[in-house]
């Protein structure tokens, strides 16, 4: 089953829903589209000359976090090939599929609509990658899921051993990284932006309100106005590829 598109989706509660519009479309240079949904709890990050990869999400109570939508011809099919690989579905209505991997993330079946033109780099840096935190003791089956699930992407062991990369073709906006973490806690998942030059970043982002949390070998781990944890990291914007040692490709 080809994947035509990808979306980040950040879930944040309603509370701060309208604090992370602001920030995400400063950080992306997008702005909002019409809300969508009964209770008006999505909207697109509209960029300027591309499709759209990035949606803002408002749920219940929590922390928030971040998911992937894939985009397919044909819906039912995706996700019944993602339960034989054992996903569960949450929600079935009908064009959109919500399903839980076996790590327990969730993730999106939803039809492609012609969707094609990546956005380019924004300020040095791009939002490209949804990294998927797994408790070791799953770690391994979410591997063998999402390898197998993505069909045509390229499934590749990270440069330290905690990470594994499945790679979409060319031309698809957002991939996908799993980290083994050293903790047993349910899976979550957080945004991840390719950055030029991370200490620009960091300072951009800082000046629209983000605080800094952790720094590591090829990663700064930041929180973003509305709460939500994601990272700088060095990899390159333009080709998502890992510039040095330590950096989870």
């Amino acid at each position: 089953m080809r994947i035509r598109w990808t979306y980040a989706f950040i879930d944040r509660p309603r509370a701060d829903f309208g604090v992370a519009c602001d920030f995400w479309t400063a950080v992306t240079g997008t702005r909002l589209s019409e809300l969508r949904g009964e209770q008006g709890e999505f909207v697109t990050l509209l960029p300027e000359d591309a499709d759209a990869c990035v949606k803002v999400q408002a749920i219940g109570p929590g922390s928030g976090g971040a998911h992937l939508d894939f985009c397919v011809d044909d819906v039912a099919e995706f996700a019944a090939a993602a339960v034989r690989l054992g996903a569960v579905v949450v929600a079935d209505l009908g064009s959109l599929v919500v399903l839980r991997s076996p790590g327990g993330q969730l993730f999106c079946a939803d039809p492609w609509r012609g969707q094609s033109s990546r956005p380019g780099v924004v300020r040095g840096s791009r939002l490209d990658q949804v990294c998927v935190d797994v408790p070791s003791s799953a770690y391994q089956g979410e591997v063998a899921f999402w390898s197998a699930l993505l069909d045509g992407w390229e499934s590749l062991p990270g440069s330290l051993p905690e990470f594994h990369v499945v790679e979409p073709p060319p031309g698809l906006p957002v991939r996908l990284l799993l980290q083994r973490l050293g903790e047993e806690r349910p899976a979550s998942a957080h945004l991840d932006l390719a950055c030029a030059d991370v200490t620009a970043t960091r300072a951009h982002h800082e000046r629209l309100g983000a605080v800094f949390v952790a720094g590591f070998s090829g990663w700064t781990v930041m929180r973003d106005p509305s709460g939500g944890t994601y990272c700088l990291t060095t990899r390159d914007p333009v080709t998502g590829r890992s510039r040095g040692q330590g950096v989870p490709r």
